[in-house]
């Protein structure tokens, strides 16, 4: 099958590699690369550098609305176009222009967390699962009539990243057994609609106010990347990993208890910061970030 790829971070490779293995990938569409690094140099996506180490033409046009990006995305006469994480939206002439229309990797169980950030919000919110969806796409955001949908288990401690890893390869698996044999589209239903809105740095800000299990599930759906932070004598703490302390504490909300960084929680809740990070630096344990930058007991952050 003549298949053009658009996608662009990581997430996407399984699904790239799988294609390439199986079908012929005509073309890749990717974000552009952007400047990275402390030298801030030019650095492909992930996905442009494997389409590169196979042979296969790039494209990365800053938008497809002009006729004429159209017109070139038509002349690839593919069969069908897989979308995984692209970066853009897709105009009307871009979704008919393949026999087969696009078909979209989603890292959810549709249609809860339809949007840009589904893994993180999925732990966020203390989801007991989460999954893919290859879906069928059309003009809304993620509204497109279902293809196949797997799930796995958010296990009490698992973080973004391991999450979102899992989720990749299930993406690359699905993938090929939708291209197979392609399942009959079904709708999604109309109750159970969440959205997964971008996460911004104003958010990553650890609220002690609320209960310590939240907080739990905050920094995990936050690591490895943004990551949750506190403020702390001018700097921004960022914290990878904590867990729930049995027990209670009367003490004010953001209170370090002990030499452990035990923090008050709201509803009088313990929190336990256990891997921390301070700015331009690696992250370490809560044992070794004390050695190096000592926080009291009594102090409020």
């Amino acid at each position: 099958m003549r298949v053009i790829f658009m996608g662009t971070p990581d997430f996407c490779l399984p699904v790239l590699k799988n294609l390439i293995a199986e079908h012929e990938v005509v073309c890749v569409y990717t974000q552009p690369p952007r400047p990275s690094g402390r030298g801030q140099k030019l650095t492909p996506s992930p996905v442009q550098k494997l389409a590169e180490e196979h042979g296969i033409m790039v494209r990365y046009p800053v938008s497809l609305k002009s006729e004429a990006e159209q017109n070139l995305f038509s002349m690839l006469k593919a069969d069908i176009a897989v979308v995984c994480a692209y970066g853009l939206l897709l105009p009307q002439p871009i979704l008919n222009a393949c026999p087969m229309g696009c078909i979209n990797v989603h890292a959810s169980l549709l249609p809860r967390w339809r949007g840009a950030a589904p893994i993180q919000r999925a732990i966020m919110a203390g989801d007991e699962k989460s999954g893919v969806t290859i879906m069928q796409m059309e003009a809304g955001l993620d509204t497109g009539d279902m293809l196949l949908a797997e799930s796995v288990t958010i296990t009490p401690d698992m973080n973004a990243g391991e999450l979102h890893d899992k989720l990749a390869e299930l993406g690359g698996k699905l993938i090929l057994k939708v291209l197979e044999k392609m399942p009959t589209p079904v709708p999604q239903p109309f109750d159970g609609v969440t959205y997964a809105h971008k996460i911004t740095k104003e958010e990553c800000l650890i609220d002690w106010n609320k209960p310590a299990s939240v907080l739990h599930n905050f920094v995990r759906g936050l690591a490895p990347y943004p990551k949750a932070y506190f403020n702390y004598k001018g700097e921004a703490i960022k914290v990878l990993k904590a867990s729930v302390v049995a027990g209670q504490t009367d003490k004010k909300p953001g209170t370090v208890l002990d030499d452990k960084l035990s923090v008050a929680c709201g509803l009088g809740t313990i929190v336990r910061l256990e891997e921390l990070q301070r700015p331009a630096k690696n992250p370490v344990s809560a044992a070794d970030f004390l050695r190096g930058y000592p926080i009291d007991a009594g102090e409020v952050l």
